[in-house]
């Protein structure tokens, strides 16, 4: 299940690629617009800053705006910084692999293979699905309703 932390940064990313040509965004107003916890945004929004996908400037007209065309950030990388692995076992992970400690022969383990199938499926789309993408999407949605 995709966590609060996630959608909230896809969210919050999506509403600043909405806005790319204008000021930077005040976490109190993408707060306010996406229905988020301010005190949570801050720490989320810390995070892509930190990791690159934001530029935050302070003082008076400051706030956040994207640092990177939203053609340029794939919800992999996002959910990868939010959340971490993107398998649903720790022993089908590609960055953040384990041992499963129940596991006698893990290359002989049913569960394991079917669950990198899903990791491979769930990698194509959310490795091809950038924030523009969404925005394309909303605009798409919006538009037919």
């Amino acid at each position: 299940m995709l966590s609060k932390k996630t959608k909230y940064a896809i969210k919050a990313l999506v509403v600043m690629g909405k806005n790319m040509d204008k000021p930077p965004m005040q976490i109190s107003k993408i707060a306010e617009l996406e229905k988020i916890p301010k005190k949570f945004l801050e720490q989320i929004l810390l995070d892509l800053r930190n990791a690159g996908y934001l530029y935050s400037k302070k003082g008076a007209g400051g706030g956040y705006s994207l640092n990177k065309d939203p053609k340029e950030i794939f919800l992999v990388s996002i959910m990868r910084i939010t959340d971490g692995p993107i398998a649903m076992v720790p022993c089908a992970s590609l960055n953040f692999y384990h041992r499963c400690d129940e596991c006698h022969q893990e290359h002989t383990c049913g569960i394991r293979d079917v669950f990198i199938e899903v990791r491979d499926a769930s990698l194509k789309i959310l490795s091809e699905t950038s924030i523009h993408d969404i925005i394309t999407r909303e605009t798409t949605l919006i538009s037919s309703d």
